[in-house]
């Protein structure tokens, strides 16, 4: 087990949140960028199949394949090329900073 964490410490966060982007907006939360990734998960996603929809009677269906496409593209790129937060918000790794004020107590003592 502790070589599989080993392994998960060394993998790009870059390519882990572009792959998380087959939901919309999974990739960004993943990234801690929370209102952005909620954002894309409820109104982006609901209007891009309202887009897609009512450009699809216009294209004759092409449009259902294609805005789709370029929506999921653009958020994978999105995702990927996105700050990195982890680790900024010590009250979502309350056990780190804990960890953390122990090592730094222990040192002082």
């Amino acid at each position: 087990m502790k070589e599989f964490f080993d392994a998960w410490k060394e993998v790009d966060r870059n390519k882990v949140a572009a792959l998380l982007s087959v939901v919309p907006g999974l990739g960004h939360l993943y990234k801690h960028h929370y209102m952005s990734g909620l954002g894309i998960m409820t109104a982006g996603n609901v209007l891009m199949v309202f887009i897609a929809l009512w450009l699809g009677i216009a294209t004759l269906g092409l449009a259902l394949i294609v805005v789709p496409a370029m929506w999921f593209a653009g958020i994978a790129a999105s995702a990927y090329y996105a700050t990195d937060e982890h680790g900024m918000h010590p009250w979502l790794h309350v056990w780190d900073y804990r960890r953390a004020k122990v090592k730094m107590l222990a040192k002082k003592a």
